[in-house]
């Protein structure tokens, strides 16, 4: 049944798909982010979903009569340059054939990455897009918050068989990453019922990522709290609350979560602290020889034996800037790191731009949980593998595409005026009862 109703679902999208390229960016998405797929039994269990929304997009660029072209930004630059030369790292690492594979579904996913900044132009997109990325990490995130509760907190919550976030870790980082989306759409929703409900999901995914029973996840949640009550208007009433309601979850966990979580304090003891530590050792080790780094497939005993401190402590590195060093060198890791500042920077650049009038208070709000989200990737992808994650990469999408509708209306401004004409936002209503203007 779960096969017949998503095939249903894909054949249903597919006219719309190769008319709007948007739309098709919006079926892929929901596939290569959610999974849907992995959830079925039969046949579309193994159906190539993904490669038939990304083909769809493909002809709907050549097609469509919608406005299709890639924005001049810096990040869009230094992403394309940091796929080039993970291309050329591949071909310089240690195993060529075995880390073509990788590369091949890098490729495919950054592809997507560039035709999603060329095909999403207006608010409509934006917003869709938004809505596409947080609800399929909130599904499990509704998912395993039923599942934590219904456990006491003593079962591991694990996500979708297959793709990047399939373990507790790395789903409990997809979440972190989620509900600032989650709190964009819910501080611009005009229906109370959707406001309650995206609440909720909220609520749902800080219990399913305190259930992953995941260290990293639990420093990331720290840091994206405490950048949202820096965000905050009222930060006494909503430290209070953020406040009450980690020590309610905090309570709620048994005995053994606590005991965990207390080995951050105590790494040393632990071995598999220790071993992401060794294999984080390892990974500088070949970017200290190998100007290109090692390629995709450095994680092999043979490779462990000649460049980690315990050769006999194999592990991958855990890190999404310890396995970019590794695999693609100091360069590889500055493209890395550039990328995501541009992105930071994109985000304080709309909220500077967009603060003062109320048109744009949504992008004001939705730049500033983009920034959040990248909070949480940056400490929670310190001690995880995933540096290549599609969810990361959509919230740079967002942003570059933001940017553009934002001074594609300053230009009509310069033109006709009627942008500038707009109410001042010392006058608007408070953000959580305004019906902001759609674009």
């Amino acid at each position: 049944m779960r096969d017949i109703f998503l095939i249903c679902i894909l054949l249903g999208a597919l006219p719309l798909a190769l008319r709007h390229t948007y739309a098709a960016v919006l079926l892929w998405t929901w596939v290569s982010i959610m999974n849907p797929h992995k959830m079925a039994f039969g046949f579309a269990y193994s159906f190539p979903f993904a490669a038939i929304a990304a083909g769809a997009a493909m002809v709907s660029m050549v097609f469509t009569k919608d406005r299709v072209k890639l924005p001049s930004h810096p990040a869009v630059t230094t992403l394309i340059i940091f796929v080039l030369w993970m291309c050329l790292t591949t071909a310089m690492g240690f195993d060529p054939d075995g880390s073509f594979e990788q590369l091949k579904k890098i490729l495919k996913i950054q592809l997507m990455t560039l035709v999603a900044m060329a095909a999403l132009q207006n608010r409509k997109h934006i917003e869709l897009f938004i809505w596409v990325n947080a609800l399929s990490i909130g599904f499990y995130g509704l998912k395993g918050g039923l599942f934590t509760i219904q456990t006491g907190g003593n079962g591991t919550v694990w996500g979708p068989a297959g793709g990047f976030i399939e373990g507790n870790n790395e789903l409990a980082v997809a979440l972190i990453i989620a509900i600032p989306l989650l709190n964009y759409l819910r501080a611009v929703a005009t229906r109370p019922w959707i406001r309650l409900g995206l609440l909720v999901l909220m609520v749902f995914s800080a219990i399913a990522a305190l259930g992953t029973q995941s260290r990293g996840a639990l420093l990331a949640i720290s840091a994206m709290g405490l950048v949202l009550w820096l965000r905050s208007d009222k930060k006494f009433v909503s430290g209070i609350a953020v406040a009450l309601l980690a020590a309610a979850l905090v309570a709620f966990m048994p005995a053994s979560w606590n005991q965990r979580m207390n080995t951050i304090n105590n790494y040393e003891e632990d071995g598999s602290a220790m071993g992401r530590i060794n294999a984080w050792r390892f990974t500088f080790n070949i970017a200290n020889e190998k100007l290109f780094g090692g390629g995709f497939e450095i994680y092999t005993p043979d490779l462990f034996a000649q460049f980690a401190p315990n050769p006999t402590d194999l592990h991958v590195a855990h890190s999404i800037y310890f396995s970019v060093l590794g695999e693609h060198g100091y360069i590889g890791l500055f493209l890395f790191l550039l990328i995501w500042w541009f992105a930071f920077r994109t985000a304080g650049q709309i909220r500077k731009e967009a603060r003062d009038r109320i048109e744009t208070q949504w992008l004001f709000h939705l730049a500033g949980m983009c920034q959040v989200s990248l909070v949480g990737y940056a400490v929670g992808g310190a001690f995880l593998s995933l540096a290549y994650f599609d969810l990361p990469y959509n919230i740079l999408v967002v942003l570059v595409v933001a940017q553009r509708w934002l001074r594609d209306k300053r230009w009509e401004t310069d033109h006709d005026g009627a942008f500038g004409s707009s109410v001042p936002v010392e006058r608007m209503v408070k953000n959580d009862t305004m019906n902001p203007v759609r674009q």
